[in-house]
């Protein structure tokens, strides 16, 4: 067995060689068709699109992405080739409630009085919703699909996107990003989402890029719809937009769910898909290393250990300050945790 694997994937090597005779690594966004031929495995993250142009012709039977998203995986056409795919869902849920947390931390948003509507209310989207309901905040709950089976959450009914338009302080989007279908999720929030909007709300974008219009939400800065935004996912990564980089208050390069604790859990389940694949038992136990020795908080007040513990500003800060730096930035996290 063979397998080419995106040299991003952390704590993957040295488990991975103990399940399959040869491991390349390569980076993620520059696979191509000949790297993989005679493989049978594919581990990769989101820089890699797994389409016909990549797989036709080659002997990959298994395609595994250490994400919650698999947009960049061509679903149809692995059914269609034989090619069995498995993607992470929930594996770093925690890592991007963490993120929106210290996000509204910083901005002075986590608190009594203020509406969020949570707009996809899956792994990521309940972890936010329970959180800020525990902050003491008022939810809002968007989730179509959720909506028409007649499911509830915290025992709140979903409502739909205009009536978040109109009633939200906060908007927070947690969907995938899906172009066709019932539910399709691409440029949900456009120039027309932008103008109903009734109490300049703060928007968030922690799903992907597309979800949210990012032409139609620089216009909405501009023209004040919007009173900000704190965008990590973003069109065209890595080629962003850098006048909305520039506008945004937070803005940072794909990161919000790249705690260590998350990308661990990550490489465990695509580890698990591994070996499920391969019909063998699954003995890898896969830690985040310690936070160092001399990082310690320094405050016994919850939100000061919070954002000692992770502050969504530093990211941002580095990469306003050189946006063409964006894929060595998420290639090269610092060592982040969700827990002192």
């Amino acid at each position: 067995m063979k397998a080419v694997i995106d040299d991003k994937i952390p704590y993957i090597k040295g488990a991975i060689e103990t399940i399959v005779n040869e491991v390349v690594y390569l980076r993620g966004s520059e696979i191509t068709s000949d790297d993989v031929r005679d493989a049978d495995i594919l581990i990769v993250r989101t820089r890699t699109r797994c389409d016909r142009n990549l797989l036709q012709g080659t002997t990959v039977r298994l395609v595994v992405t250490a994400t919650i998203g698999y947009d960049h995986i061509d679903t149809e056409y692995c059914k269609e080739a034989g090619i069995r795919w498995a993607n992470c869902p929930g594996c770093n849920a925690a890592s991007v409630r963490q993120y929106v947390h210290n996000s509204l931390l910083v901005l002075g948003l986590l608190h009594p009085g203020v509406t969020i509507g949570v707009v996809g209310v899956g792994h990521v989207g309940e972890l936010v919703a329970a959180d800020c309901r525990a902050a003491g905040m008022e939810i809002m709950l968007c989730d179509p699909p959720r909506r028409d089976r007649g499911e509830t959450f915290c025992g709140l009914p979903f409502t739909d996107l205009a009536e978040i338009a109109k009633k939200a302080d906060v908007i927070t989007f947690h969907t995938p990003l899906t172009h066709t279908g019932k539910y399709p999720t691409f440029h949900l929030a456009d120039d027309e989402f932008f103008e109903s909007l009734l109490r300049q709300p703060l928007i968030i974008n922690t799903s992907r890029g597309a979800v949210v219009d990012n032409t139609a939400l620089l216009n909405a800065l501009y023209k004040n719809n919007v009173r900000d935004a704190v965008v990590d996912t973003w069109e065209n990564e890595p080629d962003i937009n850098t006048e909305l980089l520039n506008k945004v208050v937070i803005g940072t390069p794909h990161i919000a769910g790249y705690s260590a604790d998350g990308k661990a859990n990550a490489t465990k389940m695509a580890l698990m898909a591994v070996c499920d694949f391969l019909k063998c038992a699954y003995t890898f136990d896969i830690q985040p290393p310690a936070l160092p020795e001399e990082m310690r908080p320094t405050s016994n007040d919850a939100d000061e250990r919070a954002l000692q513990l992770y502050d969504p500003r530093i990211d941002s800060a580095k990469l306003k300050a050189c946006p063409s730096e964006f894929e060595h930035f998420r290639g090269n996290y610092h060592l982040r945790r969700e827990f002192w």
